[in-house]
């Protein structure tokens, strides 16, 4: 597929880049929102912010990726 033919389908991104990079961010917030943990039980609540926050980032590229392995699927039936 070329890139003008992928600009016209609505995609945003070349061809397959989505789904790595999304997966990559997913890992990454996840291990952030570990590490942001311990410091969080040992101090004051507010400090849980950090680590939720880096929790749902995760979950949310995760679902990004899922959304954009799916297309990719229905794009090769």
């Amino acid at each position: 597929m070329s890139d003008e033919s992928s600009r016209a389908d609505g995609g945003a991104f070349p061809e397959g880049i989505a789904i790595p990079i999304t997966g990559l961010l997913a890992l990454l917030f996840a291990v952030m929102a570990g590490m942001s943990l311990r410091p969080a039980l040992s101090g004051p609540p507010s400090r849980f912010t950090f680590p939720i926050a880096f929790a749902v980032a995760s979950v949310v590229c995760f679902r990004l990726r899922r959304r954009y392995a799916a297309a990719r699927a229905d794009e090769g039936e």
